[in-house]
Formats: structure tokens, sequence, C-alpha cells
């Protein structure tokens, strides 16, 4: 059974940053353009199929791994400009871009020539295209990267959308400056080609996991306000977003909130093991509401199931027992049979669309948090972070998931979310780039 009572209503990893440690709070530009675009399409990262299971993880699964940690996109040689970090899913692609704030009068080369034209293309609007959306609010000034200070912007568009991308960044003249990208998810494998064959780019592929552990522990370490959980869990209308200091976080779960959901035991900023792992995820809720209800974008089945009561398709404690089962401290509002109403051909009949959606969203967020926590009481950890793209624009799912774990582990569990949901893979991503940047120049310097 899966409670549903409310439905219907700094980091200290000073490895990954030499600079001052006042890196900075979350700043917008000053564009006029604010706010996210809402005719984006789906924000769903596909989990690589090697990484989603249900109840059989394979040996594999639960070996420790460990992130070699040498502190390198900190270190002084660098790879050429520009910087990009890519997660490139099966229906959106995240990309992270590094703008260098720290130019001085004489480094007017062709490279700086190139980055002012990137610099001018992101400023002109925060939308590119039909589908491309620069997430302005989650803009990070004053970063320091491979002892750079820069801006950190964050931009996502479909994967789709990818030959569009392609054709910019030969127009651009990316390979003129830089002949290495790095990537991570599937779509590293699958357009690789396209990257070599059109834009002269070498596509460097790193795994989706360790860019996420790597790219969360920077970020989380260069914004104060990144982490945050919701106070008065258990009151949803009530219920205020808090920050929540992560200063002292091991060990703590992370549940990776994909088309797929991933979960991971992570022990220190460089070990981390695959605990479990369910296909039930963001890829379920938008593909079972567009059979159910026709609409065609994340956007569009969240924006319906905010408007639905999903007690009008689920079957209660309360309609089986008539009220509470006292016994077991199960309220009548808790769900017993996600969808158990639709047997009834005159539910069936009394239901919109928007009650299907909402029903939806809630038995597969409710799924989810219940697989989390069990992992969390067999892991003996207390602290239970969700993180993904089918957590943006999605405060429904946020606050069950708080509600979730507070009420399930009678308040010894925390849900704790981060700012930043999906972008953590690229992150990481960029962070790998700084390494290979290394690596070349250790190999001219033997040449």
């Amino acid at each position: 059974m899966n409670n549903n009572n409310f439905d219907n209503n700094n980091h200290q990893n000073s490895s990954n940053n030499n600079c001052s440690n006042n890196v900075d709070t979350l700043l917008n530009y000053s564009s006029p353009t604010q706010s996210q675009s809402s005719s984006s399409t789906p924000s769903i990262n596909i989990q690589n199929d090697s990484l989603i299971n249900n109840d059989n993880d394979n040996d594999h699964d639960h070996h420790h791994y460990h992130i070699h940690n040498d502190q390198s996109y900190n270190c002084r040689s660098e790879p050429p400009m520009p910087w990009f970090g890519m997660d490139i899913g099966g229906t959106l692609v995240k990309l992270v871009y590094f703008e260098p704030t720290d130019l001085s009068p004489d480094m007017q080369t062709c490279e700086t020539e190139i980055l002012g034209q990137i610099r001018r293309y992101l400023r002109s609007s925060s939308s590119y295209g039909k589908t491309g959306i620069r997430d302005i609010h989650l803009q990070m000034d004053n970063c320091c990267i491979n002892n750079r200070i820069g801006t950190l912007h964050f931009i996502r568009f479909p994967t789709s959308e990818m030959p569009v991308f392609l054709n910019m960044a030969a127009s651009k003249g990316l390979a003129s400056t830089s002949s290495t990208i790095c990537a991570t998810g599937g779509g590293a494998f699958k357009f690789e080609k396209d990257f070599q064959h059109e834009c002269r780019l070498q596509l460097h592929k790193f795994d989706e996991l360790d860019s996420l552990i790597h790219g969360l522990h920077y970020i989380e370490a260069s914004n104060p306000h990144e982490c945050y959980y919701f106070e008065m869990a258990r009151s949803p209308s009530m219920a205020t977003k808090r920050p929540y200091d992560f200063s002292r976080p091991y060990p703590f779960l992370v549940v990776n909130i994909g088309s797929g959901v991933s979960i991971l035991a992570v022990y220190s900023p460089d070990s981390y093991r695959r605990v479990s792992g369910s296909s039930l995820g963001g890829g379920t809720f938008l593909g079972l509401c567009s059979l159910l209800t026709g609409c065609d974008t994340f956007e569009d089945a969240i924006k319906l199931a905010a408007k639905g009561d999903s007690t009008k398709v689920d079957k209660s404690v309360r309609d089986i027992y008539g009220g509470d089962y006292s016994k077991f401290r199960l309220s009548g509002d808790t769900v017993a049979s996600s969808f158990g109403q639709m047997c009834s051909k005159t539910k069936r009949e009394q239901v919109t669309k928007a009650d299907l959606a909402r029903a939806t969203l809630v038995t597969i967020t409710n799924n989810i948090g219940s697989i989390a926590k069990m992992c969390a009481i067999s892991e003996h950890i207390d602290r239970v972070l969700f993180v993904g793209n089918f957590l943006r624009v999605n405060e429904i799912s946020l606050k069950l998931l708080a509600y979730a774990m507070d009420y399930w582990s009678e308040g010894q569990m925390k849900a704790l979310f981060l700012e930043h949901e999906g972008y953590f893979g690229a992150v990481g991503c960029l962070l790998e780039l700084m390494k290979t940047g290394q690596h070349n120049q250790h190999n001219n310097n033997h040449h």
C-alpha cells in the first residue's frame, strides 16, 4: 500500500574547488525573460538500459566504485576553450557551458573571438529555435574551474533536435579551437559518428553514474543554496521549502529519476555503489499519460495532473474498510490499490483525463518512494537525495516524496532535493574535460 493522504491538495568538497570558498549564489542575467518556457519538450533523462533493473540486481551492481579524484579540474594545464559538458539522453540533451569572465585585455586570440560569439549568442535570448531553453534561474556566476573564474550556463533541448545543434556547432567553428567534447548518456554513443563527421569533434564518453556523482558534489559545494527539504512535509498545503545543510552528508542515498530509476549509496566524494533501480520512472509516467490522455509533452502531462483528483481513480483503505485500518496505523486516505476504482464501469465513466494523469503521477511517485525507503532501510541510511529531470516543474512529486519518506519512516528519514535536478551528469562531464586537458598537456611534454 502507498500513502496518498495529501494528493488532492555547503558540502566541504574543497578538493573540487581551489579558488576562494565564497563561490557564488544563484544569480540571474538581467535578461527580461526570467522564467522557464512552458513550451519546451519533455525533460526526461533516459537511462541506459543496462542501468535499469527491478528486483534482481546482478552482482556487478553491488560492487563499490571508486572515482579517481585527483583535483584535476583545478589543475594549471587546461584544454582549449570553449568548455562544454553534455548529457545526451534519449529524450533530452542537457548542456553545461563554462563562460570565462576573467579574460584580460591582452588575451585577444582566435579563441576569445569564438568565446565572444558564443557569449553574444547565449545572451541574445533564453530560448534558441523552437525548443532550446537556457535555464536562467539556474545560472551560476563566479564559479571556479581549473583556476579559471566564470559563469556556468545550463541549457536543454530535445534529443530530436541534435542535427540542429550539430549544424550550429559547425557554423560557430567550435572545432577550430577545441577537438574534444565530453559527453555522457546513451546519446554519447549514438551520436558519436555525427559529431566526428559533421563537426570534426571527438566525443570523450564517460559513465553516466560517475558523471552524476562528480557533478553533484561540485554543484553542491559551489552553491550554498543547492540542497533543500520540505518542512511540515506531512501537511502538504503547509509544506515549506527550506535550505538543508549538506556539509556532512555521508553516507547518503541518491535516487536518480530519469526515464527509469537508479539508486546509489554514496559513502565519500569518490566512492559509491549502485544498490537498486526500477524500470518504472519518468518515461513510464509520460508514456502512460500519453496513452491515457493524449498529451504529448512532459510539461503538458504535469499541468494536466495538477488539475486532477487521483482519489477518483485509486482505491483507498477507506473504500475497503470504511475508515482507517488502525491495527497497522493505515489512514483511510492511504492508497490500497492504484487505479483500483477503474474496475467499475460507472467509475470509468466519471473520471476525467486530468484525474487519470494525476493518478498516473501518484502511482509512479509512490512506487519510487517505496523503493527508496526500502533501500534506505537496508543500507542503514537516513538521508535520501532525489534528483533527475522527472522532478523539474513537478511540485506534486516533490511534496509526495517528502511526505512518503517522512510518514513511512515515522520521521527518521528525510527526503532531500537539489535545485539543478537533471544537470549533474553534464557538469560531471565538464569536470572530466579538465582531466583531458591535463592528459593532453602531459602527452605534449613527452613529445
